[in-house]
């Protein structure tokens, strides 16, 4: 991962910085120099909460699964979900929500625009409960 521009971030930095991405229906279009500030706020939040719900909308399951798997490992999590996905979904746009309490995950085709993850913190800190995002789906993929 590359370098942060800033040794640390507090946690109300962090979260006005995630604010910036509330609902952007293009979090591909983001230049990938805000990538270390995000991967250390977003990071910094998830270590604060007690479990997060992924929602994550792709153009195909294997880049929505990538994405997935990208994220759960920048989080810390083990990477032991099946990738079970029904053959009427092969080439569809998806979108998947992935539970970290359970680790488990729903998937189906999708119709909507949006293509992005959004992280859901659950946390009984109430500076970092919410939903954050839409984040690019490759914003972990170099973190591997």
């Amino acid at each position: 991962m590359s370098e942060s521009p800033r040794n640390s971030l507090t946690i109300e930095e962090a979260v006005k910085f995630l604010k910036r991405y509330g609902c952007n229906p293009n979090p591909q279009d983001k230049p990938s120099e805000d990538y270390p500030l995000l991967h250390q706020a977003l990071l910094l939040i998830v270590k604060e909460s007690d479990w997060e719900n992924l929602g994550v909308c792709a153009d195909n399951p294997q880049q929505g699964l990538a994405a997935v798997k990208s994220y759960l490992a920048a989080f810390g999590y083990q990477d032991s979900f099946a990738e079970a996905v029904p053959d009427h979904l092969a080439t569809e746009a998806i979108y998947i929500k992935f539970n970290t309490q359970k680790m488990s995950f729903y998937i189906d085709a999708y119709s909507g625009e949006y293509r992005g993850v959004l992280v859901a913190i659950q946390s009984e800190d109430d500076r970092v409960i919410g939903t954050y995002g839409y984040f690019p789906l490759d914003l972990f993929e170099s973190c591997q």
